[in-house]
């Protein structure tokens, strides 16, 4: 995946003592995510960080595409990031008691599911791998992301920023560290008969400034109190 842009990342891989695979052959990789912010700001969005191995030519594994979900409820959507296999479906069931209109303007990947009401639920494929920023076209503040990726290896990090990926075989990777608000982290990684722990990363979140998108026709919102729902 194309980096945002290059990030400084402090990463120490430490091997504990040899042990025996997990089932299913491979070994967890682990680590932790903190974030630099600016003096005085306390986001508290570690647990919205994605990482993922992208696999090199001794990689293994099934990238098969999966349904997935991402509910519309008190003009959020829940979750705000959602990572999925290149090829997925993602749904967007509406809970609120008002129509919605999800939809993206992101190059290789515009969709726009029109205007539906509470109890619908309607969806797309992404087939290309990529971050997708998606939105309301009737609630300006409403903001999301699908990160798409390429392969079995991936999860989110906890909300204390560890996180872990179970099962990865021997071979060579490329790490991600991805955020919204700070540029990704990319490193080559190369996991042996032995659990990887102790990857620590940090984002450096200062430069991010929050900006306001368009709507679906490329226009501006209205004022914020005149939503329509």
């Amino acid at each position: 995946m194309r980096s945002m842009s290059i990030a400084a990342l402090m990463v120490s891989a430490v091997s504990v003592a040899a042990q025996q695979p997990v089932a299913g052959g491979g070994m967890p990789v682990s680590g932790r995510v903190t974030i630099l912010e600016k003096p005085g700001s306390v986001a508290g969005d570690v647990g919205s960080t994605v990482i993922f191995l992208e696999t090199g030519s001794s990689g293994k594994g099934s990238t098969e595409a999966a349904n997935a979900q991402i509910i519309l409820q008190s003009k959020q959507f829940v979750p705000r990031v959602r990572i999925v296999t290149a090829g997925s479906r993602v749904d967007f069931p509406n809970q609120d008691p008002f129509r919605h209109n999800v939809f993206s303007n992101t190059p290789g990947g515009t969709f726009d599911l029109g205007l539906y009401p509470r109890g619908v639920a309607r969806g797309t494929s992404f087939r290309r791998a990529g971050v997708y920023p998606i939105f309301c076209n009737i609630h300006s503040r409403m903001t999301g992301f699908i990160v798409a990726v390429t392969t079995p290896y991936h999860t989110q990090a906890q909300a204390d920023g560890s996180w872990t990926i179970t099962n990865v075989p021997a071979g060579t990777y490329t790490l991600h560290v991805w955020h919204e608000r700070a540029p990704e982290v990319v490193r080559e990684l190369v996991v042996a008969g032995e659990p990887v722990t102790g990857l620590d990363a940090e984002l450096d979140a200062r430069g991010w400034r929050p900006q306001a998108h368009k709507n679906k026709f490329g226009k501006d919102y209205p004022p914020i109190e005149r939503d329509r729902y």
